[in-house]
């Protein structure tokens, strides 16, 4: 399941996990953004224990998604050890998203 997390500095969150964060870049007001949520309750649920999923709102930090380019919503960022390894832009089954993470997991 996805998380909704409010930070102070995202390094700090991206260095205190101890798996690889898929980020996921949406706002309230987007349709696709929306249709992405039960997605990616079944990628987080398919790879349970080798993934974190966060959800950052892009309206709530907008200068995360200007340092990352997220120019399309929804983007997933794929970060591990704190450095993006992977991204995904649009909605994609939840089958073709854990094909493009599980290699790099």
């Amino acid at each position: 399941m996805a998380t909704k997390k409010q930070f102070k500095n995202f390094a700090e969150l991206l260095a205190g996990s101890d798996k690889p964060l898929l980020v996921d870049f949406y706002a309230t007001w987007c349709g696709p953004c929306r249709m992405l949520v039960p997605i990616l309750d079944q990628v987080s649920s398919l790879l349970k224990d080798q993934l974190q999923v966060v959800k950052i709102d892009t309206e709530r930090y907008p200068n995360l998604a200007s340092e990352y380019q997220v120019h399309a919503l929804p983007t997933l960022v794929l970060f591990k050890a704190g450095q993006p390894v992977e991204r995904i832009e649009g909605v994609l089954p939840p089958e073709d998203i854990v094909s493009r993470l599980k290699p790099l997991l």
